[in-house]
C-alpha cells in the first residue's frame, strides 16, 4: 500500500481529498506542525507527495526545494495561482506535475495513479480497480464504494458492470452482454439478464449511481459519468 503526503492547510479540501485517495487503498498523511514539514516528511517516508503552494510559514517551492535536497520522491503541485511562472518554477524544481485549482478528483488520481507506475512500476490493472462516477469500483473485490458506503456485487453484476463502464456513454447491446458473461446465449435466457442488471441498478441505488445504469430499450443498456470535482 502507497503512502502518500497531502501538505496541505486547507481542512475542508485536505479532507476531501483525503476520503477520495482513501477509496483507492492509498494511505493519506498530513501536516500536524507546517513548520516542521521535513521532519514530518522524513517520520512518515511517504512513496508520494501532494503539495499546495500557498502554505502557513514557507510556501510549497520552499518545502519542494528542501525535499528534493534529500529525495527523489515524486512530487505534484496543487494550486489555485494560474501564472505560467508558478508552473516553471514548480518544474524547475523538480515538480512531477501540476495541477490547478479547482479540479477534478478524477483527474488527480489518474495523475497518482500514472506517476506510481512510471516510478515504481506499478500496474493499477492489476489491482483491478477502477474509478466510475466518483467511486471506487473493485472488481477483484466485487465491491463498488464511494461516499454514501460500500456495496458487495455478484460475479456476473460486477462483469455487466465491468463492460458498461468500460464501453461507458455508449450503448451496449443485451446480446453483446449476454455473450460475454455467458459465451453462448442458447444456455441463458434474456429474462436472467433483465433480473441481474435490476439487482445490479438496485444496489447502485444505495450508493446513488443507480440512475447512471441507464436501459435503453429495444437497444441494451448504458453505464453514464457524472463529472466530480472540486469548486
Amino acid at each position: 500500500m502507497f503512502k502518500l503526503l497531502l501538505i496541505e492547510d486547507d481542512t475542508t479540501l485536505f479532507k476531501e481529498i483525503k476520503e477520495r485517495l482513501s477509496l483507492w487503498s492509498y494511505d493519506v498523511y498530513g501536516i500536524r506542525d507546517f513548520s516542521q514539514v521535513i521532519q514530518e516528511f522524513t517520520s512518515i517516508q511517504p512513496d508520494l507527495v501532494v503539495i499546495d503552494i500557498q502554505l502557513p510559514k514557507f510556501d510549497g517551492f520552499h518545502w519542494c526545494r528542501l525535499i528534493r535536497a534529500n529525495s527523489n520522491i515524486p512530487i505534484i503541485f496543487l494550486s489555485s495561482r494560474d501564472h505560467p511562472t508558478d508552473i516553471v518554477m514548480s518544474m524547475q524544481l523538480g515538480a512531477d506535475d501540476f495541477i490547478q485549482k479547482p479540479f477534478h478528483f478524477d483527474v488527480l488520481i489518474a495523475k497518482v495513479q500514472a506517476i506510481l507506475r512510471r516510478v515504481y512500476n506499478y500496474n493499477s490493472e492489476k489491482n483491478e480497480l477502477k474509478t466510475w462516477c466518483g467511486a471506487a469500483v473493485d472488481y477483484e473485490r466485487n465491491t463498488v464504494m464511494n461516499a454514501e458506503g460500500t456495496v458487495e456485487l455478484t460475479k456476473n453484476e460486477v462483469y455487466i458492470l465491468k463492460l458498461l463502464i468500460d464501453k461507458k456513454n455508449k450503448i451496449v447491446s443485451r446480446d453483446e452482454i449476454i455473450n460475454h458473461l455467458w459465451n453462448d446465449k442458447r444456455f441463458i435466457s434474456d429474462n436472467t439478464l433483465t433480473v441481474n442488471v435490476n439487482r445490479l441498478r438496485k444496489k447502485l441505488d444505495e450508493l446513488g449511481l443507480g440512475v447512471n445504469i441507464e436501459t435503453k430499450v429495444g437497444q441494451g443498456y448504458m453505464a453514464t459519468e457524472e463529472a466530480n470535482g472540486y469548486d
